[in-house]
Parts: C-alpha cells; sequence; structure tokens
C-alpha cells in the first residue's frame, strides 16, 4: 500500500522546538510558529499584527533595533541574543539567527530559548566575579557597585539596594543605594517598619507584587519612595547571622521578578555575605593597624602620616598650621587610686571631648599613654589656635563622672606653630612636646607656646593660664 510521505512545510514548523518568526516592514510579527506559545506565552494569534520591540524587554529595545537596522542593511545577524518579556511577566532570554528577504520585503529569524543556559552560565560567572570583586575593591562602596553590576547581568536590578545591620550599635544603614525615585533613608534602628528590617528580622524573602493580597501585609512600608511595582529582597546570611538585605525592585510592571529569581539571588546572596564580611574584616584589620584600640583615634603612625601630609598642603599653598601636644595632670593618681579600668574609661572620655572641641578637618590622635595630639589645619592666626586650647583646657577641666566616681583633672598643652617654629613634623611635634613639659612645670592646667624662637622672626605670644 502506498502512503503519502508529503508533509506540509507549515506541520514541519510547527514540530520545532526553536520558532520561526516574519517580522514586515512595519516592524510587526507576519508569522510565527507554534513553537512562540511555549517560548513567549503568547498564542500566535495574540502575537501576528503586534509590533514586534512591543514585547522585548524595555532594557533590551535600543540595541534590538540597532540590531534591526543591521540585518535590513544586508548584515545577517546568526547569534544575536536579547530578552524578551513572556505574557507571564517573566524575562527570557532568546537567541536569533536572522536575516532580511529584499524579495518578500520581510525579515525572517529563528529564536532559541537559551535562558537555562544563560542563568547557568551568569551563576558561575557570577559567582566568579564576586570573588574577584571583594578581593579587588577598595572598600565596600567598589564592592558594593561591582555586586549591583553582577546581579543586574542576571535579573532586572536597575533599582538596587544593601541595607546593612550593626548589632552592636543596634543600626541599620544603607551603603549603597541606586533607585529612580528616591535617596538613600537615614539610619534607623532594627524594629523599624522598613521591608528591609523585616528581611533581616525574620531571614526570610521578601516579595511584593502588585498582586500582593493586602499589599505590604508583612510590612508597614517601603524603605523609601514611592511603591515599586515588584520588590524583591533576600537576607545576606553569614557565620553570625544576618548581617544585613539584598534588594532589587522594579518599577516596570512588566518586569516581574519569578520563583527562579528568588532562587538565583539566594544563591548568590550566600556568596556576597561572604565576600561583605571579608571585605569589613579586611577595613578593620586596617583600622586598628593605624588607630589607638581604646579611644579609637589615630594613632601615632597615623597622626604622623596625617601631619606630614598637612605640612606638604600648607606649604604648597601657603597656609599656615597649628599643632597642639597635652599630657593629663594627675592622671597616675587616678590609675592608682581607683584602677586602670576607670583610666581606661577616663581616656575615652577625654578622647571625646576633645574631638568636640575641634572641627571634622582637624585631627585628634593618642600617641601614647595619656598623651595626645592636635593639628589644627588652616588656623590663619595664632590667637585661633590659642582659643582652641583655651577651650581644651575649659572643656578637660569639668569633672567627669566614670562608674560612681567623679574624677578631676586638667591638661598641660604645648602649642607650636609652621611655619614660624619649623616646616619639619618630627621637629615641630618635639617643640610642642617640650612647650607642653614647660606648661606642666608651671603647675600644669594651661597652655605653653614653643620657647624655640620664629624661625620667621614674627612676633611673641604670652602664654595663658
Amino acid at each position: 500500500m502506498k502512503t503519502n510521505s508529503y508533509v506540509p512545510p507549515s506541520k514541519v514548523m510547527d514540530l520545532l522546538l526553536d520558532a520561526v518568526c516574519v517580522v514586515d516592514t512595519r516592524g510587526c510579527f507576519d508569522f510565527v510558529s507554534a513553537a512562540c506559545e511555549r517560548i513567549f506565552g503568547y498564542t500566535p494569534e495574540e502575537m501576528i499584527g503586534r509590533p514586534m520591540i512591543d514585547f522585548v524587554f524595555h532594557e533590551d529595545r535600543t540595541r534590538t533595533l540597532q540590531a534591526v537596522d543591521e540585518i535590513v542593511a544586508g548584515h545577517p545577524q546568526p547569534h544575536f541574543e536579547n530578552r524578551y518579556v513572556r505574557k507571564d511577566g517573566q524575562v527570557v532570554h532568546i537567541m536569533w539567527s536572522a536575516r532580511w528577504s529584499e524579495v518578500d520585503q520581510v525579515r525572517v529569524a529563528v529564536a532559541r530559548d537559551v535562558t537555562e543556559r544563560k542563568h547557568a552560565d551568569s551563576m558561575q560567572a557570577a559567582l566568579y566575579a564576586i570573588s574577584e570583586a571583594a578581593h579587588s575593591a577598595e572598600d565596600l562602596v567598589a564592592l558594593f557597585q561591582h555586586i549591583h553590576q553582577i546581579i543586574g547581568g542576571l535579573l532586572p536590578a536597575v533599582n538596587f539596594f544593601v541595607a546593612l545591620y550593626d548589632e552592636n550599635k543596634d543600626e541599620l544603614t544603607f551603603p549603597y543605594y541606586v533607585d529612580e525615585y528616591g535617596q538613600a533613608p537615614a539610619p534607623q534602628k532594627l524594629d523599624s517598619a522598613a521591608m528591609s528590617a523585616e528581611i533581616i528580622r525574620t531571614g526570610q524573602v521578601l516579595h511584593l507584587t502588585p498582586n500582593t493580597e493586602g499589599g505590604l501585609t508583612r510590612c508597614a512600608r517601603p524603605d523609601v519612595g514611592r511603591d515599586s511595582s515588584n520588590w524583591l529582597g533576600v537576607p545576606l546570611c553569614a557565620k553570625k547571622g544576618v548581617i544585613g538585605a539584598l534588594v532589587v525592585q522594579s518599577y516596570c510592571a512588566e518586569a516581574r521578578y519569578t520563583n527562579k529569581d528568588i532562587e538565583l539571588l539566594q544563591f548568590v546572596s550566600a556568596q556576597i555575605a561572604s565576600a561583605i564580611e571579608r571585605k569589613q574584616m579586611e577595613i578593620w584589620l586596617q583600622h586598628i593597624a593605624r588607630h589607638d584600640p581604646l579611644t579609637d583615634l589615630p594613632n601615632r603612625e597615623l597622626f604622623h602620616d596625617r601631619l606630614q601630609t598637612a605640612l606638604l598642603w600648607s606649604e604648597r599653598n601657603q597656609t599656615p598650621l597649628s599643632l597642639l601636644y597635652l599630657d593629663l595632670d594627675k592622671f597616675k593618681q587616678v590609675n592608682d587610686t581607683l584602677g586602670h579600668p576607670i583610666g581606661d574609661l577616663l581616656l575615652q572620655e577625654v578622647a571625646r571631648r576633645l574631638k568636640q572641641c575641634v572641627r571634622e578637618s582637624d585631627t585628634v590622635g593618642r600617641v601614647g599613654g595619656d598623651e595626645f595630639l592636635v593639628l589644627l589645619n588652616g588656623i590663619t592666626l595664632p590667637e585661633q589656635a590659642l582659643s582652641v586650647a583655651e577651650k581644651i583646657r575649659v572643656a578637660l577641666g569639668r569633672p567627669f563622672d566614670l562608674a560612681g566616681h567623679r574624677v578631676h583633672i586638667s591638661p598641660s598643652i604645648g602649642v607650636a606653630f609652621y611655619p614660624e617654629h619649623s616646616n619639619d613634623y618630627k621637629q615641630l611635634i618635639r617643640y610642642a612636646d617640650e612647650a607642653m613639659y614647660d606648661a606642666k612645670k608651671n603647675g600644669g592646667n594651661r597652655f605653653q607656646i614653643t620657647s624655640r624662637p620664629s624661625i620667621l622672626n614674627t612676633r611673641k605670644y604670652k602664654s595663658t593660664a
């Protein structure tokens, strides 16, 4: 019995796993094969007659239209990739092989769904990239910028932020925040109503969409700005617990975060949390290497570096600076009578009061024991530096209430000026140190200008008791 072996081309086309599309000169679909419904979620009837660009993910539309111009100009595109938005809102990655038919005046293209491959490749690349960023980034902000770029290659992440929680301070901060409609929120407590705080408190993923029943059902409000169409946040889980939250949000209704996006973000968040912890540890180690562990003031090494830098800047810009060297009168008595723990509390409180007496541009350092250095930048008149010295004398002369003990101390302060007394940082410190000992010999609780003669032959200033 003879059988008919002929199969119409349209039937063969409908059996293909890849989709065949024909687009007319207006940019509208003229024909799509049955596989389009599996790939894009739309039936052929829903696609035919509609502009092709309407289905393209909004971030990829410009370069897609550029590729169209090249195809129409006679340059086939055998491996062009872009993203489309399925009917269910999921973003899919498509690889196209397309060419222009001059005879028929249409573009003919074959579409292959490469979403699974792209996700697998992207996740592998993301893990390597996150690890590399953790080692190469100079600070946390640079690390977050790298992470933002990495996440943006995996899912829609134009709006992206990182929230970190400091358990010791009970403070939630937003060190990296990129949003189309808002600025980073102010630091807040963990019991705030922010959605990122909810993630950190519960350690659970929070995914909100326009269809979320009751709107913000598990927390009171978004972190800042207007409500987004889609909001997805995952906890950053480290060895010591949840250290923060990683959040992406979209104001575009067509870009919806799916379960696959949630799994992907959770997967990379573990690597990101480790990278953040590692970078925080590096920053902390660098900090303690150059800061006094008791008062958190710059130590001798860091203070000397800042003083040398300030001298170079002052020399280049022909501006003066002042250096104060101070020692606490009767500090040894406090340690001997009340013990070292009270002495430590006293040093911490002295550091706090010293910082309150100077500007942000000045530097206060602890250089050993009960000795402190104060660098005053851009002080145009010596009287201004002496005014700060007097302010410090008064501030440290007020009683200190420390663990049930009322302590009274006073400072002896030595003062030296650049350029009057020296342009060398070591000499400037030595001259201020000598002046401090002169103040102490004269009874303490006073400031004293160095007795070294002015190298500029300027007028002298009297010390003030």
